[in-house]
């Protein structure tokens, strides 16, 4: 249920990823969070690779970022949105108004004030500038406060993008392009009533079981980054319109909530790797409930003590997380280096070794390099070599 209601059982393009396409992963998802770290690619193309197959990134950067059916918020993170949720999250930025935001943002606009609304003036006339090109950018000197090394424009266009004055684009190396709201967000959505918090946060509730087909509260509350306590308090009201149904899954130790229309595909076929922060993976404990499949980040954890390796992304065949592989694209090189491949408990590695190796290629593709390099490390590293010739 939860891999249909993601995609994951719809139709593979016949021909080249279109915008319709990503406009229907998009749909199925409603939130693709954003990451900086490009050691494989970065985090937001991925998820689109995993259910459509490998296409040219540029055809995300045109959608997300040169057209007017999605826009950036702060949900799951730096997130990227259909459009038309935009007023979902106004009352998410009105709290952020009132505090509920990063110590540092908030404290820059109550100490100053005037500073901000000149900057947000200058983005107002000049149309789009980024934080480098803010006429007085002014450099905050080291502090304590954790902000020292932004210079206080940037946290200003932040603050101002946290409250929904302003708008981001990206470019080039994933930089910050600030804009008015207004020039990112279509005028008949932004002319829409603004719901109240319950209505807004229902209506998300919603929006998160459809993608995630089943899942608890805390799943739900996690999906847009809902709080928690909101989220237990609105839940019962929610089901008693008929819009979401109360469920029970066998080994979950809390009650759960199902899509109506939400529908089991008779099977998943295909292999791929997973973005780490795909929505299928993206809350471990769930991850960890469905597939026995137990996975953190080790880009932060001294090598020494690293159980799979630096940037690692899972691999799903038919469905199943069925291994790991430590990923590196050598730009330089013009290779994608598998540095540890391990199968998981329960698999054996001849078993799964083409079809992932399958997945590998697929992501070679999307990179856009020309070899793979595997090397020795890990359990499925071997079987990878000889399924490669």
């Amino acid at each position: 249920m939860f891999l249909g209601a993601q995609g994951f059982a719809d139709a593979a393009p016949k021909g080249t990823v279109t915008k319709r396409h990503m406009h229907r992963v998009m749909h199925r998802l409603g939130v693709i969070q954003l990451d900086s770290v490009p050691v494989v690619i970065r985090t937001q193309y991925l998820p689109f690779h995993a259910r459509l197959g490998p296409y040219d990134p540029e055809l995300f950067d045109r959608v997300a970022y040169r057209g007017t059916s999605w826009f950036e918020a702060w949900s799951h993170e730096a997130s990227v949105l259909p459009v038309g949720l935009e007023p979902q999250f106004r009352w998410m930025r009105e709290r952020a108004r009132q505090g509920a935001t990063w110590k540092g943002l908030y404290e820059v606009a109550e100490r100053e004030p005037e500073y901000v609304q000149a900057v947000l003036d200058e983005v107002r006339e000049r149309g789009a500038v980024t934080g480098g090109t803010l006429s007085d950018p002014r450099p905050v000197e080291r502090d304590g406060s954790g902000w020292w090394h932004r210079s206080l424009g940037v946290l200003a266009l932040d603050w101002l993008f946290r409250i929904g004055e302003l708008g981001i684009r990206r470019q080039g190396n994933f930089e910050k392009v600030f804009s008015p709201l207004d020039s990112i967000v279509p005028a008949e959505v932004l002319s829409t009533p603004t719901p109240t918090e319950d209505d807004a946060i229902s209506e998300l509730i919603v929006r998160s079981v459809q993608s995630l087909g089943v899942g608890t509260a805390e799943d739900v509350a996690d999906y847009y980054r809902l709080p928690i306590r909101d989220v237990r308090r609105l839940l019962p009201d929610v089901v008693e319109s008929g819009r979401i149904q109360d469920a029970l899954v066998a080994g979950w130790s809390k009650p759960a909530y199902v899509d109506p229309d939400v529908s089991t595909p008779r099977a998943i076929f295909g292999a791929t790797v997973l973005s780490p922060f795909d929505p299928i993976v993206w809350k471990r404990d769930r991850a960890e409930r469905i597939w026995n499949f137990e996975y953190r980040i080790e880009i932060y954890v001294p090598e020494a003590k690293r159980r799979w390796g630096y940037y690692v992304l899972p691999i799903m065949v038919d469905g199943y997380l069925v291994g790991r592989v430590d990923v590196k694209t050598d730009r330089q090189g013009n290779v994608l280096r598998i540095k540890a491949a391990h199968v998981e408990a329960g698999y054996h590695p001849a078993d799964v070794a083409e079809q992932a190796l399958l997945a590998i290629e697929h992501l070679r593709q999307l990179v856009g390099v020309d070899d793979i390099h595997i090397a020795r490390k890990g359990d499925l590293a071997s079987h990878l070599r000889k399924a490669q010739g």
